[in-house]
């Protein structure tokens, strides 16, 4: 399986392209960074564009996606989970131009699911992720970030298809 991962963000949009298998394997990830002084308009439309061509480029069986977070009164963190909300649309209209199945994973999913520790700092997630994947480098934040979702949900799979072959009805044990 191959898994766009995407953290996303109307200024930053992190990605990572995973594959599956005894040992996940980083084929590309980055981040797609855009000046703040663009219009939000030009932004938004900049980033569908770089969704198409990821779509395009690397050929995904599904796109995993961090959900925006926002704490209990913290109004502060309002305006940038819209923005991130925004962004995160356009994952969803790029996917569902190409039929591709979207999976949404919140950061303590994704963090219980890659480190079993729903407190981790983006720094912990930073070098598990480099040791996990065996990256040369430890990747920046919203790469990290991407990376993370990415493989978030191919453990999600796998579990979910162990549990699967564990469970069909009618078959013999």
């Amino acid at each position: 399986m191959r898994v766009l991962g995407i953290d996303p963000g109307t200024v930053r949009m992190g990605y990572a392209v995973l594959e599956s298998g005894p040992q996940p394997e980083a084929g590309d990830y980055g981040v797609v960074a855009l000046p703040t002084s663009m219009p939000l308009e030009q932004r938004l439309y900049q980033l569908h564009t770089h969704i198409l061509n990821m779509i395009h480029i690397f050929h995904p069986d599904v796109i995993a996606v961090e959900e925006p977070f926002v704490g209990r009164g913290e109004r502060q963190f309002i305006g940038p989970a819209i923005a991130v909300g925004q962004a995160q649309a356009l994952v969803f209209i790029g996917a569902a131009s190409q039929n591709l199945p979207v999976f949404r994973y919140s950061p303590a999913q994704i963090k219980l699911a890659v480190v079993n520790y729903g407190a981790a700092t983006k720094e912990q997630m930073q070098q598990i992720i480099a040791a996990t994947l065996k990256l040369p480098e430890i990747p920046e934040t919203d790469a990290a970030d991407a990376l993370s979702v990415g493989l978030c949900h191919l453990i999600q799979s796998e579990a979910a298809s162990a549990l699967d072959r564990e469970i069909r009805p009618g078959q013999e044990r």
